[in-house]
């Protein structure tokens, strides 16, 4: 059983919000730090999954298909989360508040939306 999501960044989504959430205690890493820029978002996505951490992204389109299609195959993701682009601070006070209602476990194979 996991407790605490951990976060992966998608490349689109500013290292800012990762010191912000790591300076207040929250596990997160970004593309940037995994060697992922460039990379496509099936890629970003796996990353993720190998680092059992649930993505954060802008990108809603492609995390949806990603997300329909891992669930009709029955394959495990460690939750998708997409973020509407708005100032950085609101993102981090709206992901604060999900990662300190939901454990890792209950994000498991969910998409939401912030």
């Amino acid at each position: 059983m996991k407790l605490f999501i951990e976060l992966y960044l998608d490349e689109d989504v500013s290292v800012l919000l990762a010191k912000l959430l790591n300076a207040r205690g929250f596990n997160v890493t970004t593309a940037h730090e995994s060697s992922m820029l460039g990379r496509d978002d099936s890629e970003q996505l796996l990353k993720a999954i190998s680092q059992m951490r649930c993505i954060l992204t802008h990108n809603r389109e492609h995390f949806e298909r990603l997300h329909r299609h891992y669930i009709e195959t029955s394959q495990k993701h460690y939750g998708i989360i997409i973020a509407k682009r708005r100032n950085i601070y609101e993102i981090m006070s709206r992901v604060v508040i999900l990662l300190n209602k939901i454990t890792a476990d209950e994000m498991e194979n969910n998409l939401l939306y912030i």
